[in-house]
């Protein structure tokens, strides 16, 4: 769960979203690349998704200087029809073909009703939500989800089936938060969780709710997206090209107004508003959070808690860069 780090410096966007750009592209991003990535990370920070922001810099430009991913991806559609796109990622991050994708699935699903969009041979796709939100402006609903490479083992606990994959849904609003459901389908039930077996314990049906949905996760992003259970059946130019993802959208206005469909969230939302909370929370509905964080953030600067800055300087050292908190100091 993504929580505000209580031991965090404050920092500009803008001056993330840079450093951002710049580690990019020393790790070997080419400079559009570099620069649509460096914004859909700060994006996540903005909202607080700290998890998927800048904090995963490190991993892809280690990926990326190490081969394992392709620096500059020759993203292409490999079938077509007025409702369905194919989008292959020629094994370099996630991002490029499911951002691609989704902008021509949104003109897609305008002209048809309905459109899909599965993309495959890439890595990482990133928050699912960052696909969702972008049909929000088009009344249209969303749904993301992506699969990687499983490798079963016999004995394994049955949790591992489910890998660990996210799903997004997503619904527009007129003047309230939209509606953002993002999440992992197996967060708190990975074999690192220490609770894991306390919560089967206490609520099985929950636990095989999770697996449940990370296995949809599995067989609609990623075995739909040409993965094989048998990892050795691949055969990957990247070794990073080891994911898939499917992402679906609608119009609101096959089934009703889109204006009026829009004021009933906002009246959703301001019901829930009303409601008694879970203990320690706000009662907000799925986006809220983000849109409480994102204008604060913008305002105050993006909090950096001490280990994602750790990491971040970390990175800077490798590459050769400044920190962006380290203002005093000239680049090496």
């Amino acid at each position: 769960m993504n929580l505000e780090p209580q031991d965090a410096i404050r920092l500009p966007a803008e001056a993330l979203r840079g450093f951002a750009f710049r580690a990019l592209h020393a790790a070997g991003l080419v400079p559009g690349r570099s620069e649509l990535l460096a914004r859909l990370l700060v994006e996540n920070d903005l909202r607080g998704v700290n998890s998927h922001g800048t904090a995963r810099l490190p991993r892809y430009c280690h990926d990326t200087r190490e081969g394992t991913l392709n620096p500059d991806p020759a993203v292409r559609v490999v079938r077509e029809t007025p409702s369905s796109l194919l989008v292959d990622g020629d094994g370099g991050l996630g991002y490029f073909p499911a951002y691609e994708g989704t902008l021509r699935l949104i003109d897609k699903a305008l002209a048809e009703g309905i459109a899909v969009l599965m993309t495959r041979n890439h890595n990482h796709i990133g928050a699912a939500g960052i696909y969702s939100r972008m049909t929000l402006p088009h009344d249209l609903l969303c749904y993301v989800t992506s699969g990687h490479q499983l490798r079963l083992q016999p004995g394994d606990p049955i949790h591992a089936a489910a890998g660990g994959s996210p799903m997004s849904f997503s619904a527009p609003a007129e003047e309230e938060a939209p509606l953002v459901l993002d999440f992992g389908a197996m967060h708190d039930l990975y074999r690192s969780d220490p609770h894991r077996d306390e919560i089967a314990a206490l609520a099985p049906g929950l636990v095989l709710r999770s697996i449940g949905l990370g296995v949809i996760c599995q067989a609609w992003g990623g075995l739909l997206s040409g993965l094989t259970i048998d990892p050795n059946a691949s055969q990957r130019p990247w070794a990073g090209g080891n994911q898939g993802a499917l992402i679906i959208a609608l119009r609101i206005d096959l089934f009703m107004d889109p204006a009026a469909y829009r004021r009933e969230i906002d009246e959703y939302v301001r019901a829930a508003q009303r409601m008694a909370p879970l203990p320690g929370f706000q009662p907000y509905l799925p986006g809220g959070p983000e849109a409480e964080k994102e204008p604060r953030y913008t305002a105050e600067g993006i909090p950096i808690g001490e280990e994602h800055r750790r990491e971040l300087e970390g990175l800077a050292d490798e590459l050769h860069l400044r920190a962006p908190w380290l203002a005093d100091q000239t680049e090496r």
